[in-house]
């Protein structure tokens, strides 16, 4: 299921806000920090595994135990992974403050990337803590949001992709190992100085959705949702005038931008 967003003036002025950061040259004094959270559930085994051996892989049941949940906090450019029992105002105020005190003492800014969640806004740390101390941390925090359904350019979301891929694409069910084993990652992974080459800028993201932004209509909503099947493809729009997308079936939403075509009253099965 896709959701292709509304391709309009508000949605290219905070792409490209982001990008214009991304562009610019490191300033320890006002450092750009991209910022997301990702849940994970606490699996362990029901049965013991077989070990690997010469010629044969690790063989594992199918089942499992469910041992809960955590949520990891997430930032870079270096690596920084905070594990909390919830994805609450609270835990985002927390995750706020040590930017300012923690990890930025020195910065006069700290120019956050992050989405549209509702958690997301500086209300939370009024939540947290008393005004004064929220006052405090908010005055050096500057917010940037990526536009609503496109929270693909966050490069954090490329840095929990390598994370999952590199260290919890496997069943762990301890809250305790899981820690070592992330902070065994970050100290590897900010040791290397590992880089994401970030090739789309706003010069490329004008010539690709240009045409998008001049042709869609300002007053609609252009949120359709598409279902991939095996045997066949429907969309279903809920406006009168839809977009249509095209998809490469199992390419992630992250990867690159949806090609909108305007379509007129009209829904297509295939």
């Amino acid at each position: 299921m896709w959701c292709i967003p509304q391709v309009d003036g508000e949605y290219a002025a905070r792409m490209e806000d982001v990008l214009d950061l991304y562009a610019e040259a490191p300033d320890p004094k006002r450092p750009v920090v991209c910022f997301d959270e990702s849940p994970l559930q606490l699996i362990g085994e029901a049965c013991q595994p077989i070990p690997a051996r010469p010629g044969r892989l690790e063989r594992y049941d199918y089942e499992y135990r469910h041992n809960g949940a955590v949520n990891l906090f997430v930032h870079r450019p270096w690596r920084k992974v905070k594990l909390t029992e919830r994805r609450a105002a609270k835990d985002y105020a927390e995750c706020i403050r040590d930017l300012v005190d923690i990890h930025y003492p020195d910065a006069e800014t700290i120019r956050v990337v992050q989405d549209n969640l509702s958690s997301h806004s500086a209300g939370a740390p009024y939540q947290t803590f008393p005004p004064t101390e929220a006052r405090r941390n908010l005055r050096r925090i500057e917010f940037h949001y990526t536009p609503k359904h496109a929270s693909w350019l966050n490069m954090v979301e490329i840095e929990i992709g390598v994370l999952q891929g590199q260290c919890l694409a496997r069943r762990i069910d301890d809250p305790k190992r899981l820690r070592r084993e992330i902070t065994a990652w970050e100290r590897q992974r900010n040791a290397a100085r590992s880089r994401i080459k970030w090739m789309f800028t706003t010069e490329k993201a004008r010539a690709n959705m240009g045409r998008a932004t001049q042709t869609l209509p300002k007053s609609h909503n252009h949120c359709a949702v598409v279902r991939v099947r095996s045997s066949e493809r429907t969309a279903v729009a809920r406006d009168s005038q839809i977009a249509s997308a095209s998809i490469d079936q199992g390419e992630p939403q992250s990867r690159g931008l949806l090609k909108l075509r305007p379509r007129r009253n009209k829904v297509t099965e295939s």
